[in-house]
């Protein structure tokens, strides 16, 4: 009994003390394990079991705990009973973390339907493809690169979900994990960004921007915040204030789980550098940038369908979409869906130099445009694209660029080899050789 005592005071102790420490940041943990369960769940079609085991489960979001509420497709989570943070989920519109208890989603519900996508061979439909053998093409060590990405038996390091090669605009290698098949909708988080790019893009051969623009908002008509352009912020050097730090209470942590309006939280900060001399990779840039696109349109109702009418149904991407803030913005800097293979094929849009099955959807120039190094971010980001133009990929064509997501996600457009390589993940850095991936992927491919 008494060491029972013992080992209790010991954990309650333990227990108050993670609460003191921690407790500045409960707010954001419930608020990541809410928001990430819900979109897991009911975007993706998960268990509740496996995104524990899987998506939420690394420290510290593995220690809240969550109340499932299917028949109104809501998720709350907190921990140890503290700071519930509750996350709905709307069809066509995705889950939203709600930022007060009696907070609800204030705009109507507008359908965003998809068309229904052509007849026709992957990647201008989704039919089967027709099975093609390339001579020039090593497939056994092709298929050995692809299976090194992902553990073996017994093991969980490289937690890879799916790698997908594309080459002249065939699948010659594609590998799943336990769990997930070519059908599986999956987080791209800051892949994102690239998707967003891409709408301005579009936007930009139709005639609608001008990315030497100044004078972008009136809540700095009367500041040197006036002087910054659409292209400072597509290249993220526009001189905003911002913290990018995912690991303490920052910048980005507020907006993404603190706010209402995501949109609001660069627009608010202070210059720090003159425009153009500094980059600096902002989260709160992008969905800026969000802000701008609704601007656009006159109606709420035409900035909801821009990217479904204009992107989705054109490269019948029918499992893609971006999940929207409170304020009804899409989160263009974290929150967009797809499958493997459609996120392959925004890829092969950039590959093809904007071109879609003949139809020219972006300039040739915008596809330099996002690919060419900008000033101060020694060679590795063009606009809103990351670039090997520094070599960051040693034993890679300096002329790859790719869209980038937290946790390992990636889509790499390879023009010298005609080629895209999908890897979706949950690791990165140092624990995941993207390096080798994809020199062992081309050097497969012979000229």
């Amino acid at each position: 009994m008494k060491i029972f005592k013992i080992v209790l005071v010991v954990l309650v102790l333990s227990i108050s003390f993670y609460v003191v420490q921690e407790y500045p940041r409960l707010n954001i943990i419930s608020g990541y394990a809410a928001k990430n369960m819900c979109s897991c769940m009911y975007e993706a079609d998960r268990s509740p079991d496996f995104i524990k085991k899987t998506d939420n489960n690394f420290s510290p979001i593995n220690v809240a705990k969550y109340h499932i509420d299917d028949a109104n497709q809501k998720v709350t989570a907190s921990v140890f009973g503290l700071m519930k943070r509750t996350a709905v989920y709307r069809e066509d519109l995705g889950c939203q973390l709600l930022v007060n208890k009696d907070t609800l989603v204030e705009y109507p519900p507008f359908p965003v339907p998809h068309n229904c996508p052509p007849p026709a061979p992957y990647p201008y439909g989704h039919e089967p493809q027709k099975d093609t053998v390339f001579e020039n093409i090593d497939y056994n060590r092709l298929q050995t690169a692809v299976a090194n990405a992902f553990d073996k038996k017994g093991k969980d390091s490289l937690l890879t979900r799916a790698v997908l090669v594309i080459y002249k605009d065939y699948i010659i290698a594609e590998k799943y994990d336990k769990g997930f098949t070519k059908d599986s909708r999956i987080l791209g988080w800051s892949m994102t960004k690239s998707l967003l790019a891409t709408l301005f893009g579009i936007l930009d051969h139709q005639g609608k921007i001008d990315i030497t623009k100044d004078h972008l908002f009136p809540e700095w008509e009367n500041d040197t915040r006036s002087g910054i352009t659409l292209n400072n912020l597509l290249q993220m050097n526009s001189g905003l204030e911002w913290d990018e730090n995912y690991n303490e209470i920052s910048d980005v942590t507020r907006m993404l789980f603190l706010e209402k309006d995501m949109t609001q939280t660069q627009l608010n900060k202070p210059l720090k550098y003159p425009s153009g001399s500094h980059w600096n990779y902002s989260s709160g840039t992008t969905n800026l940038l969000s802000r701008y696109l609704r601007n656009q349109f006159e109606s709420y109702q035409d900035y909801l369908n821009f990217p479904v009418k204009q992107l989705y149904d054109k490269l019948a991407l029918k499992s893609m979409s971006m999940e929207l803030d409170l304020a009804g913005n899409y989160v263009g800097s974290s929150y967009g869906w797809a499958t493997p293979r459609d996120w392959a094929k925004v890829g092969l849009l950039y590959l093809h130099k904007g071109n879609w099955n003949g139809e020219q959807l972006l300039n040739e120039s915008w596809v330099k445009y996002i690919s060419t190094p900008c000033g101060n971010s020694k060679g590795q980001y063009g606009a809103h694209f990351w670039l090997n133009a520094g070599k960051i990929l040693p034993d890679v064509p300096k002329t790859v660029f790719s869209m980038n997501g937290y946790q390992g996600q990636r889509v790499f457009i390879i023009p010298s080899k005609d080629m895209v390589v999908v890897r979706m993940g949950l690791t990165e850095g140092a624990k995941f050789d993207f390096n080798n991936l994809l020199k062992g992927i081309i050097t497969a491919v012979a000229d």
